[in-house]
């Protein structure tokens, strides 16, 4: 968006700056928001503030939860312990939280992405990126309907999607993880541009032009770790165990392509495939 087509906002070069906007507070979207808000600080095409949408809770204390939050920087319900950076701003109103984001980010349950989404139509703009850390699918009767899919149709913006070997709680500690992001063709750009709002030296993201692939893996893999749970249980060993998530892969591969035929073989070999899988089961 270029100054003449803005009406207000801060600007960098004659461009408004983006403005994030995260739709989720609960242990991932929490973990979300402080990376994002870390890299906002130093990225100048950015806006400083981080907004987060809380789903307002009331504590044991009798306080609330976003008033906790901001006084605290700290989720001290689902990240308790963990400073989220002091830009980062708890809001329990979904329709100021995303007025005026360029950029939202959806890491919210995926049975209530289609109720949120709904409050959102005429809230946003046609020009806004999404991108969704959202792992699960829906099924109907024309078939899977992918998370990103969804906020596509009903909010009517690109939506890009980002999965991983990403337990929450090891990368609030700053340990070490990888993550990848799924862009659709032409769309490289806004990928480069989500890739520089996550990635920090004990993050590191990719990106990969196969939405629909990495988006599937975040969500096959919980069935292939049903069935290593079952393993684990009944004490059948790390053979067996082994030969389920070998299997189980295999099978991923299978019905991701059978789905959508565009999944790439690549994909699998990504954080999202195997990663993700080794670190769920």
């Amino acid at each position: 968006m270029t100054q003449e087509e803005g009406s207000h906002g801060e600007w960098c070069n004659g461009v408004a700056k983006q403005r994030v906007a995260v739709i989720g507070s609960g242990n991932w979207g929490s973990v979300a928001a402080k990376l994002i808000a870390s890299n906002t600080l130093r990225l100048k095409d950015f806006h400083d503030e981080v907004r987060m949408w809380v789903f307002e809770e009331t504590l044991q204390s009798g306080e609330k939860l976003s008033h906790v939050i901001n006084e605290n920087n700290e989720n001290v319900k689902y990240l308790p312990g963990v400073k989220l950076g002091k830009n980062v701003v708890a809001d329990p109103d979904l329709e100021h939280t995303v007025n005026d984001a360029t950029m939202l980010v959806f890491v919210i349950p995926h049975q209530f992405v289609e109720g949120v989404c709904k409050q959102l139509v005429g809230k946003v703009g046609p020009h806004v990126e999404a991108i969704s850390l959202i792992k699960g699918m829906e099924i109907r009767k024309e078939g899977c309907l992918m998370m990103s899919s969804l906020i596509t149709r009903i909010l009517r913006i690109n939506c890009c999607v980002l999965m991983g070997a990403n337990l929450a709680s090891e990368i609030a500690e700053e340990k070490l993880s990888e993550a990848t992001i799924g862009y659709r063709e032409d769309n490289k750009a806004v990928a480069d541009k989500w890739v520089r709002l996550f990635r920090t030296p004990y993050f590191l993201v990719a990106s990969v032009q196969d939405v629909e692939g990495i988006e599937l893996c975040g969500t096959l893999k919980n069935i292939v770790a049903v069935a290593a749970g079952f393993v684990d249980g009944l004490d059948m060993g790390t053979n067996t165990k082994a030969a389920i998530m070998r299997i189980g892969l295999r099978e991923m591969r299978v019905f991701s392509k059978l789905m959508f035929p565009s999944v790439q073989d690549t994909t699998f070999f990504e954080s999202c495939g195997v990663a993700d899988l080794i670190v769920t089961c």
